[in-house]
C-alpha cells in the first residue's frame, strides 16, 4: 500500500502529513499563522511566505518522525500547486521538489480544491458518485463527482465566497479575524429569526453573497447601539446556510446520487453540518473540523486517488530518468 508525504502551503497553514493507501492518516503536523495575521485583519501574502519558509523543514520532519517513517519508506511526495498565494505555494513546491529529486520519488501535483473534497476519503469508505458542496474563504461550488478523478462544476458563487462573506460580516460586527469560527460560536447564543436577511436571487446552482453582506451592513446602520451581535450573527448564518443546503439538496435530487459531501473551511460550521444532515435523504459525509481547514493529509489523499506525477512539461519538475 503506497505511503505518500503531503505538503500544503497554499495560504497561511504550513502542513505536512503521511497518508497510507489514501485512506489511513498516519501522521499530520500543522503550524497555523492565524495569530500572526489577526492584527492585519487578513492574510498578508509576503508575511505568510516568509513564515512558511522558516517552518517548512521542521513541519515535514515532525510529520515523518510522528509516523515512524524515513525517506526510504515513502512512495511519493505530493504538494499543492494551486489555487493559492503564489509566494506561499512556491515554498511548498520547492520543498516537495527537493525531497522528490533527492529520494528519486514521484512528485505529485494536487489541486487545492480537489484536495478539500478528498479529505472525506480519510478514515471512511466514501466512493463516488456524489455531489460535493465546497465552501471556503475563496470558493463556493457545487460539484458532481462521477469518479475519483474528475468533477463537473454545477454552480458557483458569482461574487463573494461564503467564507469571504463570513469574514466581512464578522469585521462589521467587530468579531475580528477569522470570521467564520467567531460567527459560528456567537450564533449559538442568538435568534436566527431576529432579522430576515435575503438570499441572492441567482438561478440554478450558482450563488451570490454580496447582497447579503450589504443587507447586514444596512441593518447595522439603522440599529441603536449596542448592537444585538448574537442575533445578527445567527440571522446572517441562517441566511447563508439556508441557500447552501437548499441548492445542494436540489442537485442531489436532480442527479439522483446516493451521497452528499461537504468540503472546505466552512464545512466545519456546526449549523451547516447539522442542517444538511437532518434534511438530506442520503448519507452526508464531512471531514473532522481539523481536516476541513487547509491541511496536508487531504493533499496526500488527493495524490493517491486523483493526482498525477509532475513532468518537465509542467515547468516545475525536470529530473531526467
Amino acid at each position: 500500500m503506497p505511503v505518500i508525504l503531503g505538503v500544503e502551503t497554499s495560504c497561511d497553514e504550513t502542513a505536512a502529513a503521511v497518508v497510507r493507501d489514501g485512506r489511513e492518516l498516519v501522521s499530520s503536523r500543522l503550524l497555523s499563522q492565524v495569530d500572526l495575521h489577526q492584527k492585519y485583519g487578513g492574510v498578508v501574502p509576503e508575511v505568510a511566505a516568509r513564515t512558511h519558509l522558516e517552518a517548512i523543514n521542521n513541519v515535514i520532519e515532525g510529520a515523518l518522525n510522528a509516523a515512524g517513517r524515513t525517506w526510504s519508506d515513502l512512495d511519493g511526495v505530493a504538494c499543492t500547486v494551486g489555487p493559492g498565494l503564489v509566494g506561499t505555494l512556491l515554498v511548498g513546491l520547492a520543498a516537495a521538489k527537493a525531497i522528490a529529486w533527492s529520494c528519486e520519488l514521484p512528485l505529485i501535483g494536487v489541486d487545492h480544491l480537489l484536495a478539500h473534497v478528498c479529505a472525506n476519503y480519510l478514515n471512511t469508505d466514501l466512493e463516488p458518485p456524489f455531489v460535493a458542496l465546497l465552501v471556503s474563504g475563496g470558493h463556493t461550488q457545487i460539484v458532481h463527482f462521477a469518479d475519483y478523478r474528475s468533477g463537473r462544476v454545477l454552480g458557483q458563487t458569482l461574487d463573494d465566497a461564503a467564507g469571504e462573506a463570513y469574514d466581512k460580516v464578522a469585521r462589521l460586527l467587530g468579531l475580528g479575524y477569522p470570521g467564520g469560527p467567531a460567527i459560528d460560536r456567537l450564533a449559538a447564543e442568538g435568534d436566527p429569526r431576529a432579522f430576515k436577511f435575503p438570499e441572492g436571487l441567482v438561478p440554478g446552482y450558482d450563488f451570490s453573497f454580496s447582497g447579503l453582506k450589504t443587507a447586514v451592513l444596512r441593518c447595522v446602520e439603522k440599529l441603536d447601539k449596542p448592537l444585538p451581535v448574537a442575533d445578527l450573527a445567527a440571522s446572517f448564518q441562517e441566511a447563508v446556510t439556508r441557500v447552501l443546503v437548499r441548492k445542494t439538496l436540489q442537485a442531489q435530487h436532480e442527479l439522483a446520487v446516493g451521497r452528499i459531501v461537504l468540503a472546505g473551511g466552512v464545512a466545519a460550521n456546526r449549523q451547516l453540518r447539522s442542517d444538511i444532515e437532518q434534511r438530506s435523504p442520503v448519507p452526508v459525509y464531512f471531514p473532522s473540523p481539523d481536516l476541513c481547514t487547509d491541511n496536508a493529509a487531504m493533499v496526500a489523499a488527493a495524490a493517491h486517488f486523483c493526482g498525477r506525477p509532475l513532468t518537465l512539461g509542467d515547468g516545475v519538475y525536470s529530473r531526467q530518468r
